[in-house]
C-alpha cells in the first residue's frame, strides 16, 4: 500500500479470502474473519490520513453478520477519500462472479429490459462486482505459484503478470517496486503490432 502511495497507483486489489476458503476448518475461518476485521478497523485511521478509499468485492452476503457490519463501517468511513482505492476480494471467486453476472443479464433479458443482441463485453463488465474498478494492468503472483487461482478471470484478459518466489507475508515495498520496474519494461500491444502502438 505504501508503495502504491509513493508511485501514485490509483487501484490496488488484494485477494484476501476466496469462496473456496469457506471450506477450511470453522475455527480457522472464524479466526481469519476476526483477524481481518480487526486489522481493517485498526488501519482505518491510517487510510483516512492517507486519503485511501477502502472497498470490497465478492459474495459479501456470506460474511458473518457482525463482520459484515464492521466491514461496512470501514467502507463508509473512507468512502469520500479520493486517493488510492484499496479493494479487498473477500469471499470472492471469479467463477462465482461470472455466474452472478450471467444471472443478472438473464433476468434483464427475461424482463425484456435487455435484448440478447445487445449483450456486449461492456454489458458483461458492468454486471461484474468490479464494474467501478478498471481492469488490472499488473497481476503480481507470489509464493512461486504459476496459476491465477480463480481471480479476476474476465478482467485479466490484457493484464501483465509478474511471478515471484517471495511468499505473501514476506512481500515488501522493494519487491513491489521490482514488479513495477519489470512491468515498465514491457510493451503492451492489446492485440496490435509494436509499430501500431508507437
Amino acid at each position: 500500500i505504501n508503495g502504491c502511495l509513493d508511485l501514485g497507483v490509483k487501484y490496488l486489489t488484494l485477494y484476501t479470502f476466496s469462496t473456496e476458503n469457506w471450506n477450511r476448518p470453522q475455527e480457522e475461518v472464524h479466526a481469519l474473519m476476526d483477524l481481518l476485521v480487526r486489522c481493517i478497523e485498526a488501519e482505518t485511521p491510517t487510510m483516512q490520513k492517507n486519503n485511501i478509499r477502502f472497498t470490497a468485492i465478492g459474495d459479501l452476503a456470506r460474511m458473518p453478520l457482525e463482520v459484515k457490519k464492521r466491514l461496512d463501517g470501514c467502507i463508509e468511513t473512507t468512502s469520500k477519500n479520493t486517493g488510492l482505492t484499496l479493494v479487498l476480494a473477500l469471499s470472492y471467486s471469479s467463477r462465482w462472479e461470472i455466474v452472478e453476472a450471467v444471472k443478472t443479464i438473464a433476468t434483464k433479458v427475461k424482463a425484456e429490459e435487455l435484448a440478447i443482441e445487445d449483450i456486449t463485453e461492456s454489458v458483461i463488465s458492468q454486471s461484474l462486482t468490479t464494474r467501478e474498478i478498471p481492469d488490472p494492468d499488473l497481476i503480481v503472483r507470489t509464493s512461486g505459484e504459476l496459476r491465477i487461482s480463480n481471480f479476476l478471470l474476465w478482467q485479466v484478459a490484457y493484464s501483465e503478470f509478474f511471478f515471484t518466489d517471495i511468499h505473501w507475508p514476506d512481500f515488501r515495498k522493494v519487491h513491489f517496486f521490482e514488479a513495477i520496474l519489470d512491468y515498465q519494461r514491457r510493451e503492451r500491444r492489446f492485440g496490435k503490432t509494436g509499430e501500431q502502438i508507437k
